[in-house]
Order: structure tokens, then C-alpha cells, then sequence
């Protein structure tokens, strides 16, 4: 395993939930980030946000590591969810709410 797949896997591993972002969950710097930080705001749910614009080598790395193109991308309990539209389909579906649920990720109740 390569460097920075070791370090991607430690992050993965680190909480519940991490989303590899542009910017924060306080302060995205895209609007795809934000959709996803909302989303699990919303929700209640605590993340991780791994800021992809501060580390070059995580933010391609990401992308080989999950063979996934695109910022942000969604883990929880290490699995790969998807990206912004996949996490808001899943969301608007309640797919989101019960995956979480299953995995023993507690959300807002009044928010499912």
C-alpha cells in the first residue's frame, strides 16, 4: 500500500463518518461540499471533513483509492457511500437515514 493510501485509510478509519471535501464543514469551498456537509448536518450527524485543497496528494489520491472521479466523497463505517448527488438521492430517497441507521449512526429524528 502506498503512502498515501495508508494515510486515506487512517483518515477513513478515524471516525463514523469522514467526507474528503473542498474547504470544511464550516466553510466549504464548493458547492457540491456544501450540498454534503447540509445533508449530514441536517441529519445530526458528526463527520469528518478531510480538506482535499490542503493536501494535493490526498486529493488525487482519493480519487485512485476509491475509483471515484469526482470531490466530495462520502465514507461511512469505511465504505464508500458516493458523491454529492448519490448522497442527496439517497437523502431525498430516506436511503441515506437508513443506511446511517443500520450502521448504528444515530440522525435527527424530526430530520427522517
Amino acid at each position: 500500500m502506498t503512502d498515501v493510501n495508508s494515510r486515506i485509510e487512517t483518515e477513513i478509519k478515524s471516525e463514523d463518518v469522514v467526507v474528503f471535501m473542498k474547504g470544511t464543514p464550516q466553510f466549504p469551498m464548493c458547492g457540491f461540499s456544501g450540498q454534503v456537509a447540509q445533508i449530514l448536518n441536517y441529519l445530526g450527524v458528526p463527520f469528518k471533513g478531510v480538506n482535499v485543497l490542503e493536501d494535493m496528494e490526498i486529493r488525487e489520491g482519493i480519487k485512485a483509492f476509491s475509483q471515484w472521479p469526482t470531490i466530495p466523497q462520502v465514507y461511512v463505517k469505511g465504505e464508500f457511500v458516493g458523491g454529492c448527488d448519490i448522497t442527496r438521492e439517497m437523502f431525498q430517497s430516506g436511503e441515506l437515514q437508513q443506511m446511517l441507521s443500520e450502521k448504528g449512526i444515530a440522525t435527527n429524528t424530526a430530520a427522517a
